[in-house]
């Protein structure tokens, strides 16, 4: 009999049937295990796999006795309490860096949007005001992005694959980051505050986390000043979404690009409103070679799982 394997949150079936072809798949279609599952069952699933954002705490894990893996579908483990996972021994495993290049390229094509708006011309162009020359602030010729100063906050696989395609803008490039690297040729910044103070536009690429949590707050977008942009692919809850909003509204910032939201799907009708903000629905890792890679990774730790080895991909808290 194939290793039964809980699909604990909503996942398509086009991302789930190479899992299908190795182990016995148990999908509750994103609504609670418990519910769609008997208690039985329930107790006989050793390993699940979940998107790394959608909520999993210890009550989530005692309803699973025999739970030994948690899998992450991508690199993200933030839904996921670690600390009750390792205090039932719980293995995390995730994605690392899969989906690297293909979120990197919607962060460039996000900054580009918002720094040239691309959303307010393409509409200056439909609805007939350039035809008809009808005057608009927002299509005033914006700052070049040569010489422009692009900040990473967050340099993992992502923020590193960031640094290396803006810099083909002719920009200049800092980062700040938990760990200074010396093999990179950016300049480092000792704090996040420092970093905005210092760029025009604020690539956000760092890991969510309570640390990380409203770290883009309202002080800190007056930082970066009303020519400033940011750009958010990594999780909704780094920027204060509020505080986001009204730095748009009242010019405290010139733009800014995003893939994701504190509370996905549900966007306000106030933010999306702003002129000054385009927004993707979280496409970042949405590429038919980063679902191959991460499903590869989803199936390695599995199989190693269940062969009773480490999990190659295994998070490390």
């Amino acid at each position: 009999m194939p290793d039964k394997v809980l699909i604990y949150s909503r996942l398509p079936k086009s991302m789930t049937q190479r899992f299908a072809d190795r182990f016995d798949l148990l999908d509750s279609g994103g609504r609670p295990a418990h519910e769609v599952f008997p208690a039985e069952e329930m107790a006989q699933i050793r390993a699940l796999i979940t998107a790394g954002g959608t909520p999993l705490g210890a009550a989530d894990m005692d309803r699973l006795p025999s739970l030994g893996a948690i899998v992450c579908y991508g690199t993200g483990y933030d839904g996921v309490d670690l600390k009750a996972a390792a205090a039932r021994n719980i293995a995390v495993g995730h994605s690392p860096g899969a989906n690297a290049a293909a979120v990197a390229d919607v962060a460039v094509m996000l900054m580009l949007a918002t720094t040239r708006r691309l959303v307010v011309a393409d509409r200056y162009v439909r609805d007939g005001s350039w035809a008809e020359a009808k005057p608009s602030p927002l299509m005033k010729p914006p700052p070049s992005l040569g010489g422009c100063k692009v900040g990473v906050y967050g340099m993992g696989a992502i923020g590193r694959k960031i640094a290396a395609r803006v810099a083909a803008f002719e920009t200049d490039i800092g980062y700040f980051s938990r760990t200074r690297y010396d093999d990179l040729p950016y300049r480092y910044f000792q704090s996040l505050d420092a970093l905005a103070e210092w760029c025009t536009v604020l690539m956000i690429a760092v890991r969510a986390g309570a640390e990380t949590t409203h770290a883009v707050n309202a002080d800190l977008l007056k930082k970066l000043g009303p020519d400033g942009h940011v750009v958010n692919i990594s999780r909704g809850s780094v920027i204060d979404q509020a505080a986001l909003l009204s730095a748009l509204k009242d010019g405290s910032i010139a733009g800014a690009g995003l893939d994701v939201f504190e509370a996905e799907p549900h966007v306000p009708d106030e933010l999306t409103a702003q002129p000054n903000l385009v927004v993707t629905p979280h496409i970042g890792g949405n590429t038919r070679e980063a679902h191959v890679a991460m499903q590869a990774c989803v199936v390695a730790n599995l199989a190693a799982f269940f062969a009773g080895e480490k999990l190659p991909y295994q998070v490390k808290s």
